[in-house]
């Protein structure tokens, strides 16, 4: 999931003009995270099926949610009330 994450960040940061924060945030990230998850098909496909079954959760929360399914990660940290409509998810705010 940190791919996203750096993904997001290239983004974001591109998005509004701060690419000299670029940097910081990726060393941010690499001090918090743990564990790097991949991203694969079967997580995409899946993902595929949850924004599909939930009108409340976006394509990207989606994805969380298949790449946590695939690794046995029950619990989120996040104010992301998509979440909640996910069976077996426990969502910590």
């Amino acid at each position: 999931m940190a791919r996203g994450v750096r993904t997001k960040i290239l983004h974001r940061y591109v998005a509004i003009d701060r690419r000299d924060a670029i940097q910081p945030a990726f060393e941010v990230l690499l001090n918090v995270v743990d564990v790097v998850l991949p991203v694969r098909d079967v997580e995409v496909l899946r993902a595929r099926e949850v924004v599909l079954g939930s009108a409340r959760i976006s394509a990207r929360d989606a994805l969380h949610v298949a790449v946590m399914e695939q690794h046995g990660i029950d619990r989120i940290m996040t104010f992301d009330r998509g979440f909640d409509d996910v069976p077996g998810l426990t969502r910590v705010r």
